[in-house]
């Protein structure tokens, strides 16, 4: 894995000298929103460095390259001379965001969040530079006295928070919305307040929320941030935004080769706006879908684990799935000669984390093939052990293993 503190974003020519209006107009290029109309500029004309805010929950302990499309607008940011503060919500984590939700979040341990919010914030390095970055934690302002907490919710009214479509959407259909969910726009809000936030950044589905900090923000006497809402990159599937708990993800820290095969696999009409958000300009129109889809895999491979490491990921893929080569590093899965007979549903089993009925499944389906040749005999469950000694045997496209005898 590269370090997470070398990789940066992809380049683009940010017009650093160019008068504010050319600067809003450029940072504003590829958001939804930026509301409202003319404040970016407006608050570039003062030729001092903005407070640029995001907030991140950490609900999970890695950052997927969805998350990486509003990392990257907070860079250009950075480029530009302003502040990144990029507020780990240690607090707001333990009520739950309820954007996009049709239920209630479950209570997550205190102690994986704190250790969620210490991976977030490396692995955050991979497009933000450490420089004009501010980390703070929202508990050091949420966990405020009840006087303060009730001067808080006297800011917003409980119509004004049913306009969420989230929430209307469960009023209407009669399901529960627990009071400590409403209180989660109004705890988001109040981190523009305690950080003075000018700017901030979010999903399109964060956009209420973002709309409803500048509100507070006046209740508490202070000038009303802009906000920018990106677009959500969708997953894997090509049809929901890419989410760990959709499992249609691809991290950034994750293998090399792992990064490569699974972008390799996104659908083609996922491809210009991967392109877009991701590289930060147009699929090729004269190459072939599967062309596009290995340039988009080597630039995205190079861009958090290096040059080399992305022409080793795609000459490894060529071997694997192309030329149908067993690949160079094989991990070893230890088999006891016993009666010297070998029950091939347990071998896979324990070869590769999977159940014996899964592995009857890939036998069955004629999957399995034993040092790049197909089983001979896909019925049978039994083979004598001489058959796989010292051998590279493989379940499926991707799973491989070398049987040592004990």
């Amino acid at each position: 894995m590269g370090s997470v503190s070398g990789a940066g974003p992809i380049s683009h020519n940010s017009p650093s000298d160019a008068e504010p209006a050319a600067q809003a107009e450029w940072l504003a290029r590829n958001a939804v929103d930026c509301l409202p109309a003319g404040e970016l500029e407006r608050k570039l004309e003062r030729r001092e460095p903005l407070r640029v805010k995001l907030g991140i929950d950490p609900t999970a302990p890695d950052i997927h390259l969805g998350f990486t499309v509003v990392l990257q607008k907070l860079r250009e940011f950075q480029n530009l001379g302003h502040t990144v503060v990029l507020i780990i919500g240690d607090y707001t984590a333990r009520v739950g965001d309820p954007s996009g939700r049709s239920s209630t979040r479950p209570i997550l341990d205190p102690e994986q969040i704190d250790a969620n919010a210490r991976t977030f914030q490396e692995q955050a390095l991979t497009v933000l530079t450490a420089d004009r970055l501010e980390v703070r934690s929202n508990s050091e302002w949420l966990d405020m006295p009840m006087e303060q907490l009730f001067a808080l919710t006297r800011t917003a009214t409980v119509a004004q928070l049913l306009e969420r479509q989230d929430f209307s959407d469960r009023f209407a259909a009669r399901e529960p919305i627990s009071v400590l969910e409403l209180l989660y726009p109004l705890l988001q809000g109040y981190d523009s307040v305690a950080v003075r936030a000018d700017v901030e950044l979010g999903g399109t589905d964060q956009k209420f929320n973002l709309l409803l900090g500048r509100d507070i923000q006046r209740a508490y006497g202070q000038p009303q941030q802009v906000i920018l809402t990106l677009p959500l990159l969708t997953g894997t599937d090509g049809e929901r935004k890419m989410s760990k708990s959709l499992e249609n993800y691809i991290g950034v820290t994750e293998a090399p080769g792992e990064m490569y095969g699974k972008t390799l696999s996104i659908p083609d009409a996922s491809l210009e706006p991967w392109y877009e958000l991701l590289l930060g300009f147009p699929a090729p129109s004269e190459t072939s879908p599967r062309d596009a889809k290995r340039g988009l895999a080597r630039a995205l491979v190079d861009r958090f684990h290096g040059a080399d490491a992305a022409a080793e990921a795609e000459g490894a893929f060529d071997r694997q799935f192309i030329r149908h080569e067993i690949p160079q590093d094989v991990p070893s899965v230890e088999w006891p000669r016993g009666n010297g007979q070998v029950h091939l549903p347990a071998l896979l089993s324990r070869a590769f984390s999977i159940s014996t009925s899964e592995a009857r499944r890939v036998i069955s389906g004629g999957g399995v093939r034993i040092d790049g040749e197909p089983l001979a005999d896909s019925s049978s469950l039994e083979l004598g052990l001489e058959a796989v000694e010292g051998k590279v045997i493989q379940a499926g496209k991707r799973r491989f293993a070398r049987v040592r005898v004990t």
